[in-house]
């Protein structure tokens, strides 16, 4: 899949420099950890050895070493104030560009994360100190959906004005977390909170740890309570390690994304214990495949230890999803059968046709029929290219090809593209609807919004639903915080905590009751018979079943279909046991305290 938007971006490539006996930092950048007190004089010894200052930080410094190895640093910088000559290490953004999607620019969209974590089910409430602080490539003040005056920012005189993008993932990130409830564009995850933004990238695409440290510093001088990365690299940094600790022991909360290799390797600062790791699930509760997951055990044998602050703790949707970007920089497309609006995603060529619609089957050949008619085509046989031309070769103005296969096709015409005419992509679960149309209209056009695919994009989610949460209950702290997100994720994959789901996805509402009932402690303030609630629905080709405890004296429950445990959640949460279409049957549920043989009595479900 493509992502049209203007050719702006493409995925920055993973940079390895190799060296035999020596140990090159990347850049020949290093980070200088020394006393306050001292910092002048060793920045004038590293300058007079030919170093250019990058950042001055709080009890260190990071400069450029022009061909110098960390061996020949350290020996320049031999002095008893020096307290530590270690690699700067680069961090750089996380996030897969898909196909753009949708039409927030006439009427406000809410995105499916928001639904999925049950942000809709809980008010923020402003005014009780919550503030997000975003380390990225800064928000173009260009879109207008945000509480502008509730955000602020630091100048940078590397990557500039903080209000000025330096490529359109930092407004994507923060729209998620806190784009506006309004009439127009998306609504974030915690409407309105107030911001504070630190740009550390610029369109070359990278940062380093000694850039973050110097940023969690500012945050926090901000007043953030929140700090929110969608970024990471290889490579541990003591400075950036520390800083992110002493923020988290100051009552904060960081949260940072795992990665998008889709492999084991850790990602920092995501895999520092102090560093909420978030991993990104798509809309039907399946881990996304670029998701990293690594171990949470470290070392072998005997001195093996296992530490799940070091992996995956959580995930949220992040896998298409919409949100905010710089004005006119994403390409959005649009569909409409009979004056009502459908799901869609864009495949080529900018553009707007309304019309008639004519259903010319697969396509296969020219139809003068559709000539001025907007073509309904189904998938299959051809190529998407090849459906296109023959609707444009028979005077077609618009194309709306419809998946064969449950779900939204997402595609392209090939780099070898010949039409015209707008395409888009269109679900097979609204075929009928297009059969039955007598018009439609499809545009693929700019658009002040847009989707891209990532950790990146589940992270600002997570991050966003705990301020949403903390708003309701700021006597918290942001680690008590952090194990109510965990206590009551929806759990996924396999049951109970494990490396690709951590403890499941993220849950706005859970997490909400259960500090209601528990408070920050996590005390329980609700006795009371333990029991289950199973009810049974149907929407969009699925059946679901919410089961919904009460009264355990346990923060978390095993849920049984069958007698075989399907999840581990909260206590006094809600839980969605999902079926496909096609399935029918009859189904027991019960629930069980945590690894106990106390239980609810048993639920009967038949659909």
């Amino acid at each position: 899949m493509k992502m049209k938007m203007n050719k702006l971006a493409s995925m920055i490539a993973m940079l390895t420099l190799g060296v035999a006996a020596q140990s090159y930092a990347e850049d020949n950048r290093y980070v200088i950890q020394v006393d306050n007190q001292h910092k002048g004089m060793i920045k004038a010894l590293a300058v007079k050895s030919g170093a250019d200052i990058k950042v001055d930080g709080n009890g260190f410094f990071a400069a450029e070493f022009p061909e110098r190895d960390l061996a020949k640093v350290k020996g320049l910088l031999n002095n008893p104030h020096v307290r530590l000559v270690e690699e700067d290490q680069r961090r750089r953004l996380l996030s897969l560009y898909q196909d753009d999607a949708g039409d927030p620019m006439v009427k406000q969209l809410t995105p499916y994360a928001v639904y999925q974590s049950q942000a809709d089910q809980v008010d923020f409430v402003a005014g009780n100190g919550t503030k997000v602080c975003i380390i990225d490539s800064g928000l173009d003040r260009s879109n207008t959906d945000f509480n502008w005056d509730g955000i602020t920012g630091d100048y940078d005189s590397g990557t500039g004005d903080w209000d000025v993008n330096g490529g359109p993932h930092g407004t994507h990130v923060a729209g998620t977390i806190g784009a506006a409830d309004n009439d127009i564009g998306v609504v974030g995850m915690a409407p309105g909170v107030d911001m504070h933004i630190i740009k550390v990238f610029t369109a070359s695409g990278w940062a380093y740890s000694s850039d973050l440290a110097h940023a969690t510093d500012l945050c926090s001088q901000a007043g953030a309570n929140i700090i929110s990365m969608s970024l990471g690299g290889g490579g541990a940094n003591s400075i950036e390690s520390k800083a992110f600790e002493a923020f988290t022991q100051a009552g904060g909360l960081v949260v940072a994304a795992a990665g998008n290799d889709g492999n084991n390797a850790r990602s920092y600062p995501a895999a520092y214990p102090s560093v909420l790791m978030v991993g990104a699930n798509d809309a039907d509760n399946n881990i996304a495949s670029f998701s990293q997951f690594p171990s949470c055990t470290s070392g072998r044998g005997k001195r093996a230890t296992t530490d799940e602050t070091t992996c995956v703790e959580i995930t949220a949707g992040g896998v298409q999803t919409l949100s905010t970007y710089p004005a006119d920089m994403a390409t959005m497309a649009s569909l409409q059968a009979d004056s009502q609006y459908y799901d869609t995603a864009a495949m080529e060529n900018l553009g707007t046709a309304s019309g008639a619609t004519y259903f010319m089957g697969t396509a296969e050949t020219p139809d003068a029929a559709a000539n001025g008619k907007l073509c309904v085509i189904d998938r299959g046989n051809i190529s998407f290219h090849d459906k296109v031309a023959n609707c444009e070769a028979s005077g077609g103005i618009g194309a709306v090809i419809i998946n064969n296969v449950d779900g939204m096709l997402y595609g392209t015409l090939g780099e070898s593209n010949t039409t015209s005419i707008p395409a888009v992509g269109a679900d097979l679960a609204d075929r009928t609807a297009f059969m039955e149309a007598t018009t439609a209209s499809v545009a693929i056009t700019a658009s002040d919004y847009g989707y891209m695919s990532g950790t990146s994009m589940a992270t600002p989610a997570v991050s966003g639903v705990a301020a949403l949460v903390w708003s309701n209950f700021p006597e918290c702290t942001g680690s008590e915080i952090r194990q109510v997100l965990k206590a009551t994720a929806e759990d996924q994959g396999a049951p109970g905590h494990d490396e690709y789901f951590g403890y499941g996805i993220v849950k706005a509402k859970a997490a909400y009751d259960y500090l209601q009932n528990h408070g920050c402690s996590g005390q329980d303030t609700s006795p009371g018979t333990f029991s289950l609630t199973a009810d049974y629905g149907f929407a969009r080709g699925k059946h679901t079943v919410t089961l919904t405890t009460q009264a355990a004296s346990t923060p978390r429950v095993d849920l049984y279909r069958d007698d075989v445990k399907i999840a581990t959640v909260a206590a006094s949460t809600s839980y969605e046991d999902t079926f496909g279409r096609k399935v029918s049957g009859s189904f027991t549920y019960k629930a069980c305290e945590e690894n106990s043989q106390i239980c609810t009595e048993t639920q009967s479900v038949a659909f």
